[in-house]
């Protein structure tokens, strides 16, 4: 029987969204947050004594609704990410800044959003210059700094090199190890765009001197697609998962090895399930959401691999673990129709969207004696975004964040330890083709009509008299069908005036 929580205002939350607690199999309807501000918050923790290990693993287009024990809906068995979401705090509210690749790998990594960066729209390709720019502080910096050995694995997507077009044989600088990174192995882009090649630091592992023809949609009976051009002999699409899973757990191998006091950083940037969809032979069975689902329970297996690396060299208990994904699932209207599976839960639309189905993601955080133990497997509501990472990792280890570093990101190292309200108010969203949107509280105020994404149509002209953007209430219409935006012009205005704000702030 569906049940209605309330929020902190005693307002009834009409959410229709379901969750399913790992922890004693009860249905939880859980709504959105309207808590926050972004000032300081002045109940964290002192510095503590000992400076966890983090790992960060964040998944290339994994749905909301993909994880099992996340929505009824879900129909992919995902037991690895059940037993750190079992383990540690689930939030329900959480946003990647873009509803794709490359600008939410930028906002993760400074705690900026890209658009204030020369990338207004779109994503980089695999011969784009370095988006971070050079004096800009990342967080692997920031650790670096701390006393952290910086390590990375999997997909770039970021561009390498000051200008131009990428070339492969010389250095590739700025890139992974200018940001940070001590050590880096990984590929440059999606695992969709061409050259196809590891790079490992700075320098291509192989270079990439044959050709490669392009493969067609595995949805629709190809062996996966991917585009035509150069690739390094010997490369191959489908170990490119299996791959970067083996080199995450010979780093945390490696750092148990050298015995050292210094804690490690990894950031674990998984290729999948992005297309193309490649699963393992023993996952092929899986039924439920075609070969997308089986990519999904690979994906899973490969967080079973890290998971295990940790039990078995003893840092599980000294890591702060977080689990998330880039964007929402590009889970079409076919899909939809063609599979009881929902891999953006009950949110409209789908990757690259401006609604919530292409920024609300999955956010999994687990640190073993420091999360209350009664919040284990417990959601939180609080609106987080994935620019909030870099100011609550350090605020972890105790590594203060200068001012204009992590402009666009509030820690909410209080919520995951103790379930303090998160302090974040509002948060901007962004798509693929560069359309705003504003959530502040249960408002969302979209600066357009349309999806701005991948969802038809993408763009819809105005028409006279009728509403220039969408405004939803996200507590009484989760799923964005009731536009607003004539009936409350008042709230418009306010959330517009904010946006502009935020867009026009000087040097962020």
């Amino acid at each position: 029987m569906d049940t209605i929580p309330e929020n902190r205002e005693g307002a009834k939350m009409p959410i229709r969204i379901k969750y399913w607690s790992l922890t004693c199999g009860w249905l939880l309807l859980v709504g959105c947050s309207t808590t926050g501000s972004h000032s300081p918050n002045d109940q964290a923790p002192e510095k503590f004594l000992k400076r966890p290990h983090i790992v960060v693993i964040l998944a290339d287009d994994l749905g909301w609704g993909d994880l099992a024990g996340t929505t009824e809906d879900s129909l992919i068995p995902t037991p690895q990410l059940a037993r750190l979401a079992s383990e540690g705090i689930r939030f329900g509210d959480a946003h990647s800044p873009s509803a794709v690749c490359t600008p939410t790998r930028y906002g993760l990594l400074t705690g900026r959003y890209a658009w204030r960066s020369r990338m207004k729209q779109g994503v980089l390709g695999g011969r784009s210059p370095a988006l971070i720019e050079p004096t800009r502080i990342t967080l692997p910096a920031l650790l670096q700094r701390a006393g952290y050995r910086t390590s990375g694995a999997g997909k770039w997507h970021l561009g390498l090199q000051a200008q131009g077009s990428t070339d492969y044989s010389k250095a590739l600088t700025p890139g992974p190890i200018s940001a940070g990174f001590q050590r880096w192995w990984g590929i440059p882009a999606s695992l969709d765009m061409a050259p196809y090649l590891y790079f490992e630091d700075d320098h291509a592992v192989v270079q990439p001197t044959d050709k490669i023809e392009a493969s067609g949609q595995a949805r629709h009976g190809g062996k996966g697609f991917w585009r035509g051009g150069a690739i390094a002999p010997g490369f191959r699409h489908d170990q490119v998962l299996p791959d970067t899973a083996a080199r995450a757990v010979s780093e945390i191998e490696r750092h148990h090895q050298l015995d050292t006091a210094d804690p490690l950083f990894l950031y674990v940037a998984l290729s999948a399930p992005h297309t193309p969809w490649l699963p393992a032979k023993k996952f092929q069975d899986i039924e439920g959401a075609g070969v997308y689902g089986s990519f999904v329970a690979n994906v899973d297996a490969v967080v079973g691999e890290i998971l295990d690396a940790l039990d078995r060299t003893s840092m599980a208990d000294d890591t702060l673990i977080f689990f998330t994904s880039d964007n929402g699932a590009h889970w079409t209207r076919d899909d939809v129709k063609k599979y009881p599976h929902r891999a953006n839960g009950s949110w409209r639309g789908q990757k690259a969207d401006i609604h919530e189905g292409g920024h609300r993601v999955p956010l999994l955080v687990r640190w073993p004696r420091r999360i209350d133990d009664q919040r284990l497997g417990q959601w939180d509501r609080s609106l987080v975004g994935l620019t909030d990472l870099m100011p609550t990792i350090a605020e972890a280890v105790g590594e203060p964040v200068a001012s204009g570093v992590a402009p666009d990101g509030v820690s909410f190292l209080p919520t995951i330890l103790n379930g303090v309200p998160g302090t974040r108010q509002s948060i901007v969203h962004h798509s693929l083709h560069g359309m705003f949107a504003l959530r502040s509280g249960a408002w969302k105020w979209i600066e357009g009509l349309g999806s701005g994404g991948f969802t038809s149509p993408r763009q819809v002209k105005p028409e006279p008299g009728g509403p220039i953007g969408q405004l939803y209430h996200l507590l009484d219409d989760p799923s964005e069908q009731i536009n607003l935006a004539t009936q409350e012009p008042a709230v418009v205005e306010r959330l517009q005036r904010h946006l502009d704000r935020i867009r026009n702030q000087v040097n962020p």
